[in-house]
């Protein structure tokens, strides 16, 4: 849809229910998509998932005001304009609500003209700031596998568009699943550096005997074994970038030596004294909270400092709304060309189940799975709710199932504890009586 033919998203925000009725009808009724909320909670939330251009709060709610509504909306959003109303009209109102934010204010009770001349006025506004100013740096939508419109993905993309013109060291951090390195390849080949390689690191998959060699290289007869000079991912990064992918799972003794290569840009060679310069990009990723983890003493604070200059978040998919139609349409379309199938649709009933019906602890990389599955599967030309995994549907009881084998039924209340705790792993394992290694190792070979 182009700028010019999009229709402009309206929050009423009121908790007088007829109110807000009257509101959304009358500015429906001249062409505007109008969203409402009874209170300030509810605006938050759709705010988070929905674009949204104007919000038209009232002043006097329970308890969060609008004018704290208003406070927040100019603070957080650049790209949105607000209206106060209000039963209790004062000129000190007034002007408090412009001051903080507000770019009109009207008194209960006022007229359809009224309302339409403020709402075209702060619309008008918002319109000449984004032709006028510069642009926002961002990337297609769908650019390097990133797929979605939700308003905490458009945050994502954006954020992507302004670091990678930049040699800036990238924090990515998320739940498992969300797409971490998909985030980390955007940047790398929208940036300067695209021509040069993009190295990525699992540095749980490595073990912490292994790690220092294949980072920094070992030189002939550094230890049993090294019968050649070999360089590591650094210097194969030279020129690019590294991606050091669940940094958190490394020791602090490898730490200290992230920390000098983030410091100086140099790295020694395992068994030499030489030092060598590089070049190199660092991007990392996390799923666990850094902060959390340097308060406990298992990560270091200067290196969380270093790596942290630019942090970019990746939602869960349950937080990204029609997203989550958007990437199963995507998988759906992919698996089938792969499989040299026609592709079958979604029943609206699917699609529903899908979005709102679960909330998809792994996150994207569950979604892909299961789609696939279904893709595999399927005979016919509609996917329907009744072929939807059986966790994904809702039944009044379930006889057990005694045909299944031992790690079936527990992958399978594995995933419903996940489910129930949304998707903390933590959590998980405590219910669960397990150190988070094994529900790690269990979940691998579960495939999330």
């Amino acid at each position: 849809m182009s700028e010019k033919s999009k229709k402009d998203t309206i929050l009423v925000v009121d908790d007088v229910h007829d109110t807000v009725e009257v509101l959304q009808r009358n500015l429906a009724s001249v062409g505007y998509s109008v969203y409402t909320a009874p209170g300030v909670a509810e605006a938050l939330a759709i705010i988070e998932s929905t674009p949204v251009d104007l919000v038209v709060t009232d002043f006097k709610m329970p308890k969060i005001s609008g004018m704290d509504l208003v406070r927040h909306v100019r603070e957080n959003h650049k790209d949105m304009e607000v209206i106060m109303i209000t039963g209790y009209p004062s000129v000190a109102g007034a002007v408090t609500a412009v001051k903080t934010g507000a770019e009109e204010y009207l008194a209960k009770p006022f007229t359809d003209a009224e309302l339409f001349a403020a709402v075209r006025q702060a619309l008008d506004k918002l319109r000449r700031r984004r032709l006028g100013g510069p642009q926002p740096p961002g990337i297609p939508p769908a650019s390097h596998g990133l797929i979605g419109q939700s308003e905490p993905m458009r945050k994502v993309l954006k954020m992507i568009g302004k670091v990678a013109s930049s040699s800036a060291t990238v924090l990515i951090f998320g739940e498992s699943g969300t797409g971490k390195e998909l985030v980390a390849r955007a940047i790398h080949y929208c940036s300067p550096r695209a021509a040069a390689p993009l190295v990525p690191i699992n540095c749980g998959g490595i073990p912490e005997s292994l790690l220092e060699s294949e980072l920094f290289g070992y030189v002939k007869g550094a230890f049993t074994g090294a019968t050649e000079s070999r360089a590591g991912f650094f210097q194969t990064a030279d020129g690019g970038t590294i991606f050091l992918d669940e940094i958190s799972e490394t020791s602090l003794n490898m730490q200290v030596k992230l920390l000098r290569v983030l410091q100086d840009r140099e790295v020694y060679m395992v068994g030499s004294t030489r030092k060598r310069t590089i070049d190199v990009r660092v991007l990392a990723s996390t799923n666990k909270s850094l902060p959390r983890l340097v308060e406990k003493g298992q990560f270091r604070e200067d290196l969380y400092f270093r790596l942290n200059v630019v942090s970019i978040e990746l939602p869960p998919l349950r937080d990204r709304g029609d997203d989550i139609v958007l990437l199963a349409n995507h998988f759906c379309r992919k698996y089938s060309q792969e499989l040299d199938k026609p592709q079958p649709q979604f029943t609206d009933e699917a699609l529903q189940v899908l979005k709102n019906g679960y909330s998809w602890p792994g996150n994207v990389r569950e979604l892909e799975n299961v789609v696939h599955r279904l893709v595999v599967m399927l005979e016919g030309e509609r996917i329907d709710v009744p072929d939807l995994p059986a966790l994904m549907r809702f039944s009044i009881s379930r006889q057990p199932d005694l045909t299944r084998t031992l790690a079936e039924v527990e992958a399978e209340y594995i995933r419903n504890v996940l489910s129930s705790v949304g998707g903390n792993r933590t959590r998980a394992a405590e219910i669960l009586a397990v150190d988070r290694k094994t529900l790690r190792e269990k979940l691998k070979k579960m495939g999330k």
